[in-house]
């Protein structure tokens, strides 16, 4: 008997069939996967497993074979039944249709169900790291609950940060400080969503190794969705291919993988492009800090290069190499400590270290800046978001096929484009609001465009998609793009220079492929596939 049923599940929002008749069994210490691109149902089926309200099925039952406790409706994996209970009763078999159970019973399998969702950092922002992961322990001593605090953080290479306040981490550190709050709980089933989606390589790697370790090897039964499907084939066990709400395939991890990765069609070849002259001049520019804990921080140092109007222009580099600091400096985010950034508009240079409308205000009009964090107007609609949001005026008609226009540009299809303008981006998956906020930006035709980490919530197909609309913005519109990225495998598809950066220096300038050489072994292993 399966430890979870799911039989003929269907589910529609907003006359959209997002889950069409999903039949699934998964045996007590699995680990599933789900795999599709985004938009294929994978979080709608994770939601719905965990019981969240709004992911109610319309039809179809999920079904959990469970060890219960009549005394104090303590439930557990169905291997517990005939034990006997710590309230002193005995655990009995049962089976229980979760969405039409008792409120009690409901509420009792919630509560051994954890979960890791895409960019929700749950945590209690003014306590300490230590201090959140004791409150997710459910039952023991304080120090028998300490010394299990202190083993988790460890685990997930957190317990240097024991005393700091959650709000003072950054998005990687509270990530893995939630993997062990959820850990903490004694799960009996861990749902993951997209858990690394929009982490860098390194951090992304700690949480896999840490699923691996705290989940998969302790005999807890795992679901996890991913993008990524070497992912798939290192913690799952089965793998299932969701695709526009169906299962197309369901088998071992490294056939259903291979399958889906057959679909994944080639970038288009970037055809030689005769870029312009210098738009960007960079000369000796630093960005120093001053740390208690490290004194002198050299985020950016002395850092000089050109870029040329119309070219696809990429700054590579680990976690901390200072890339985003650079973006920053360049859009006038970041002040410098010294040096020159020079921007060219028509013939006149703009000098963005002078701040004001006679200044970099002059330019930055004509920048557009995608941030690695970036946000959608969750009040607003998609059409809204794409438009008046960030103040473009279109009469009504036109804003809608400009808008379609650039959703198709960053991978969507016509009819889907239309069928998700008037949604709010609550109902849109995480790869779907990456490719609108990417929209976002193309839709100004901005004369420079950033991207911050472009790829980091796609799927395989999506991820080509928008290379493609890359190489086209940029042949239809003369765009020059700067595009920073831990990805070594987009830049190679994408990018005609590229520039190495490495403790706040700028190693090498070159073609992607002759920046692969100068790759030390970690930034091969965290930055390319292969």
């Amino acid at each position: 008997m399966s430890f979870i049923s799911i039989k003929n599940i269907n589910k529609t929002f907003d006359d959209n069939n997002v889950l069409k008749d999903i039949n699934i069994d998964i045996e007590e210490g699995e680990v599933v996967g789900i795999l599709g691109r985004s938009g294929s149902g994978k979080s709608v089926l994770i939601n719905m497993l965990r019981g969240i309200k709004e992911y109610r099925p319309d039809s179809g039952k999920i079904i959990y074979n469970l060890a219960i406790c009549k005394s104090c409706l303590t439930v557990d994996t169905p291997s517990k039944s005939g034990n006997s209970c710590s309230c002193g009763g005995k655990f009995e078999a049962e089976e229980i249709d979760f969405w039409n159970s008792d409120r009690k019973i409901f509420a009792a399998i919630r509560r051994r169900i954890s979960i890791m969702l895409q960019r929700n950092f749950a945590l209690y922002d003014e306590e300490t790291v230590i201090e959140n992961v004791l409150e997710a322990i459910p039952t023991g001593e304080y120090e028998e609950k300490l010394y299990r605090a202190l083993d988790l953080l460890e685990m997930v290479q957190m317990n240097h940060r024991i005393t700091h306040i959650a709000r003072d981490l950054s998005g990687g550190e509270k990530q893995r400080v939630v993997l062990a709050r959820q850990i903490a709980k004694n799960p009996m089933l861990f749902l993951a969503d997209e858990p690394t989606g929009t982490l860098d390589p390194q951090t992304a790697k700690y949480i896999h190794e840490t699923l691996k370790e705290g989940v998969k090897n302790e005999g807890i039964t795992m679901l996890i969705t991913s993008h990524w499907p070497e992912v798939m084939k290192q913690l799952s066990d089965t793998v299932i291919w969701l695709d526009n709400g169906e299962i197309v395939d369901k088998g071992s991890s490294a056939t259903v993988v291979e399958k889906f990765l057959e679909t994944v069609p080639l970038p288009k070849q970037i055809n030689e492009y005769k870029t312009g002259s210098t738009i960007i001049d960079i000369e000796k520019a630093k960005k120093y800090y001053y740390s208690i804990d490290r004194g002198v921080v050299k985020a950016v140092d002395e850092i000089s290069l050109k870029i040329n109007e119309g070219e696809i222009f990429g700054i590579v580099g680990l976690s901390g190499s200072g890339k985003t600091t650079l973006s920053r400096m360049l859009v006038g985010l970041t002040e410098p400590s010294s040096g020159e950034i020079n921007v060219r508009l028509g013939d006149q240079w703009i000098d963005m270290n002078i701040s004001g409308p006679l200044g970099r205000g002059r330019i930055i009009p004509y920048i557009g800046l995608l941030h690695q964090e970036y946000s959608l107007y969750p009040h607003r609609s998609v059409l809204e978001n794409l438009t008046e949001s960030i103040s473009l005026e279109f009469p009504a008609e036109f804003a809608k096929m400009k808008a379609i226009e650039v959703l198709k540009a960053v991978g969507f299809d016509s009819d889907y484009a239309m069928n998700i303008l008037n949604k709010a981006p609550e109902k849109l998956s995480v790869g779907e609001k990456h490719r609108v906020a990417i929209a976002q930006v193309l839709i100004k035709e901005p004369t420079i465009v950033i991207l911050d980490e472009p790829t980091g919530t796609m799927d395989p197909i999506t991820r080509v998609q928008v290379t493609d609309s890359i190489l086209k913005a940029r042949q239809d519109l003369n765009q020059t793009f700067l595009i920073i990225s831990h990805d070594m495998d987009f830049v190679l598809d994408v990018c005609d220079r590229t520039a190495l950066m490495r403790g706040g220096k700028v190693l090498k300038i070159g073609t992607p492929e002759e920046i692969v050489p100068e790759l030390n072994p970690k930034e091969k292993e965290e930055m390319l596939t292969d």
